[in-house]
């Protein structure tokens, strides 16, 4: 049996469409396109010509580059196929000058997953959920929100003490953390972030727009003290009907929440918390 593998192109999508995954609509397939071009790659698993794993990655902020989107055909099970093409694609991310890190991100309950990410090579680096809500009405107190930041000196000075400095995971997308570095953040995204700091000074709330199927207010809160800081839900609540009043849908909310801070939420809360993700990755 001659094995193979290379990059797919569109000509390669009926033998994606031909592989028994399993997934039922897979998403690979509806977007094939847009995640097989520019900087996405999608890499394929041949045997005899047949199409029988699938991997991709995905470069962010120049430098690093997220692996996914593994999938691989039933009844080629026992194979180690995913284990092999991933750690092909792996090696085809560090042959990219630019890239510094490379990661993967999963569910804590896709055991296997782990189980391949771990065998090429990759540690975990941090979990949280990827909490989402319609709206936060239930957590406001109609407290006056905090300062808004214009001025990018000072609050790139916030993601250096905060994120750069300890090279901490920051959320640059939804689904997609990584370690901070001062190169990760631009100018022209820090001017379109919005950042909040509280009364004292001390604490600070950073809002972006994301879209992921649906438009997300993306807020990120980097302190285990969600539910003690006045008018801090107030203001994700101001920023979120802010953005939600410029886009035809509206929006949601998207918060990347450690396991600390979710068992902080009270029991009526209004995010659904799905398992948990696990970021794994390494450095050249």
């Amino acid at each position: 049996m001659e094995k193979l593998i290379r990059t797919l192109t569109i000509d390669d999508l009926p033998k994606l469409k031909a592989m028994e995954t399993g997934i039922e609509d897979d998403y690979v397939i509806r977007v094939f396109d847009r995640i097989s071009t520019g900087n996405n790659k999608l890499f394929g698993l041949f045997n005899d010509e047949q199409l029988v794993s699938v991997g991709g990655l995905t470069i962010f902020a120049k430098q690093y580059a997220m692996l996914g989107r593994m999938r691989s055909d039933l009844r080629f099970r026992g194979n180690d196929l995913s284990t092999t093409l991933m750690k092909a694609v792996l090696e085809e991310a560090f042959k990219i000058p630019e890239i510094s890190w490379v990661g993967a991100n999963t569910q804590e309950e896709n055991i296997p997953a782990q189980r391949v990410l771990k065998k090429i090579g990759l540690a975990e680096h941090h979990v949280s959920y990827g909490a989402t809500a319609r709206n936060l009405s239930g957590l406001e107190n109609g407290q006056p929100v905090w300062r808004r930041i214009d001025n990018i000196p000072e609050k790139r000075q916030w993601l250096r003490r905060l994120f750069v400095e300890s090279s901490a995971v920051f959320p640059y997308e939804c689904y997609y953390p990584f370690p901070a570095s001062e190169e990760m953040f631009e100018d022209s995204q820090i001017a379109a972030w919005n950042f909040f700091e509280n009364a004292s000074g001390d604490r600070v709330l950073i809002t972006k727009k994301d879209v992921k199927k649906y438009y997300f207010l993306q807020a990120i809160y980097p302190f285990d003290d969600l539910m003690v800081q006045n008018a801090l839900w107030d203001t994700i609540s101001f920023a979120h009907k802010e953005l939600a009043q410029k886009l035809p849908g509206g929006a949601r909310i998207w918060m990347d929440l450690t396991k600390q801070q979710a068992a902080q939420l009270p029991d009526n809360h209004p995010f659904s918390l799905p398992s948990p993700w696990i970021l794994f990755g390494k450095g050249r």
